[in-house]
């Protein structure tokens, strides 16, 4: 049993260890050249803002005045719908990455919220027979109720509709108006309502329509005050070229590259800019509750942001326009920007004409949030698009989860209860001793500490992980190659059938000497049958009622496989001897 318990530990660690992508990876190809023109408009009324603390507090965690603070922010979502998916997504990978510095002893603050300003958000509401207040409220409820249901530990809930927001918004402003920043001018273009921003016409698709919504872009002509962004461009250009890890991954450089400017308003017929507006979420959520809104006091509350992680549809917002404005205004810039893919299902761009959207709050309530949270960590490569379909979903699920760490535990104390009385004999330490798993164990979780550090959050892999992976299932195989030789004389119908899964041909069995024990038997290029079961369990009524009332199953629409595990007859053997 022992070397099946130490496979299956480090099979278990495998699954926390991420080989196939790195974010401080050096990029080769880049364009740093930043192009603006003068003018674009985003207006949108300012509102009241309101926010709150998430129910996990820091005191409970491990946190002191010296510990090292790292901030991390989401979008903040937008209100005109309820949350999808693609909101889930981001916010379940800012937790991960919240949790894991928390592990390494880090004051954490950890921000997401509701932006509630906007032509949408309006709209919205008068479709639903609402005000936009009324809308705003129950919008932002349903983000935090299904922060809760994914076990989202955020600190700060921003809305910005919150006072305190709106005076720090205002104070930010006038720095940058002082700062002969902002000027007025007409600008005239196509617009999309839905991206809240004017658009290049070489940029859409037939009939003037957004390529991100796939709805006509409307003309637009606007008297407004304007960011002057074209004068930061030589600033932002060294940024990016002195930090080459401030935009991640490196291959999102590329899409940061635009030819034109950020209008402001700054007069009582005009509205606050949208993007000025939502992007100083991210400061004035650092407040204490009861403090005035002073910006100031806000950022020396824990600015810079460590991270803002975003959807790569915002990227540009956030790595190129909010740098801008924070250098206007005097402030330091946050340390990184990470844009992520997007989702699809069965392939396909998720879509309501399409039928095929996917629900979170669905999920969660069949599958349960660990389910969730782990097959879309685990399953898309951060930092590119990501597919997910139900069948592998649960194939991933069940056999992670449930076969991998779930069997191996369960077990390893159903051993424990037989042989030991449940009771451990020695100290973990001395049991370790002249065993070789507590190195690999060791190394293992120096190499997930490293992969959550940069951002590999995938548990996928390739290259040169995936042709190691290769050769550690061609070692497996020659083990039950081995095994299936040994066990023959007592067991010589089931060890067929493994060497029959092998490829090999029932004379080649029946012809099989004690020397092919020897290592090396099976030969690269050797075509294994298709998998099977080669032993079905037999299992204990009274386990099966026991399971059935303390298991919540994952649900499926096929049949759960049989657990089939060869190196169990062996072991049954060895224990015997």
């Amino acid at each position: 049993m022992a070397a099946r318990i130490n496979y299956s530990v480090q099979n278990t660690l495998c699954l926390l260890n991420p080989l196939n992508y790195s974010v401080n990876a050096k990029t080769t190809h880049f364009k740093t050249g930043l192009n603006f023109s003068k003018n674009l408009i985003f207006p949108r009324k300012l509102k009241r803002p309101t926010f709150c603390t998430c129910a996990v507090s820091n005191n409970d965690r491990q946190s002191s005045e010296a510990a090292e603070t790292f901030v991390l922010t989401t979008p903040l979502y937008y209100v005109n719908a309820p949350p999808h998916m693609g909101s889930a997504y981001t916010t379940i990978a800012a937790d991960a990455i919240a949790r894991f510095q928390r592990l390494l002893g880090k004051k954490v603050i950890f921000v997401t919220g509701t932006d509630e300003h906007g032509e949408k958000i309006a709209a919205a509401a008068a479709v639903a027979g609402s005000t936009p207040s009324q809308h705003c409220d129950v919008i932002s409820q349903a983000y935090k109720t299904l922060w809760k249901d994914l076990e989202i530990s955020h600190d700060k809930f921003i809305r910005t509709t919150d006072p305190k927001h709106e005076g720090i918004v205002k104070e930010f402003y006038s720095r940058v108006l002082d700062k002969g920043d902002i000027y007025r001018a007409d600008y005239e273009g196509l617009y999309c309502v839905n991206c809240e921003e004017y658009k290049d016409e070489k940029e859409l698709l037939d009939n003037n329509c957004c390529p991100m919504h796939l709805k006509p872009c409307i003309e637009r002509k606007e008297d407004n005050y304007f960011f002057a962004l074209s004068k930061y461009q030589k600033q932002l250009e060294e940024n990016l070229t002195q930090n080459p890890n401030f935009v991640q991954p490196p291959f999102r450089l590329n899409e940061v590259q635009m030819d034109w400017g950020i209008p402001v308003p700054n007069d009582n017929k005009q509205t606050i800019y949208v993007w000025f507006d939502a992007l100083l979420g991210y400061i004035s959520a650092l407040s204490a509750e009861k403090e005035q809104p002073d910006l100031q006091t806000a950022v020396s509350s824990g600015w810079p942001a460590s991270l803002h992680l975003i959807g790569k549809d915002i990227l540009r917002f956030h790595a190129v326009y909010w740098p801008a404005m924070l250098m206007s205004a005097g402030l330091d810039l946050p340390k990184k920007v990470f844009g992520h893919g997007f989702l699809t299902k069965d392939g396909m761009k998720m879509g309501k004409s399409l039928g095929n959207t996917l629900e979170p709050n669905e999920l969660v309530h069949n599958f349960g949030s660990d389910a969730v949270r782990y097959f879309f960590l685990r399953e898309v490569e951060f930092g590119s698009d990501g597919d997910y379909s139900e069948e592998r979903f649960i194939n991933i699920v069940n056999a992670h989860l449930a076969n991998t760490i779930g069997n191996l535990l369960n077990r390893t104390l159903g051993l424990l209860k037989k042989n030991c009385q449940s009771t451990l004999v020695v100290d973990s330490a001395v049991a370790a001793e002249g065993n070789a798993l507590k190195d690999a164990v060791e190394k293992l979780v120096e190499k997930a500490r490293i992969h959550y550090e940069n951002l590999s959050l995938s548990f996928k892999q390739g290259g040169a992980a995936s042709e190691a992976a290769a050769k550690d299932l061609v070692v497996i195989l020659e083990a039950m190659r081995i095994v299936a030789i040994a066990l023959s004389p007592v067991a010589p119908s089931f060890c067929w059938r493994i060497y029959e899964q092998l490829g090999y041909s029932k004379d080649h069995f029946n012809t099989v000497t004690w020397s092919g024990t020897k290592w090396g038997g099976l030969k690269g290029g050797q075509v294994m049958a298709q998998p099977k079961p080669v032993f079905a369990r037999i299992e204990n009524k009274t386990e099966l009622e026991d399971e059935a009332a303390t298991r919540k199953p994952v649900k499926s629409k096929q049949k759960k496989p049989q657990a089939h595990v060869a190196a169990e007859a062996a072991e049954s053997l060895i224990s015997r001897n």
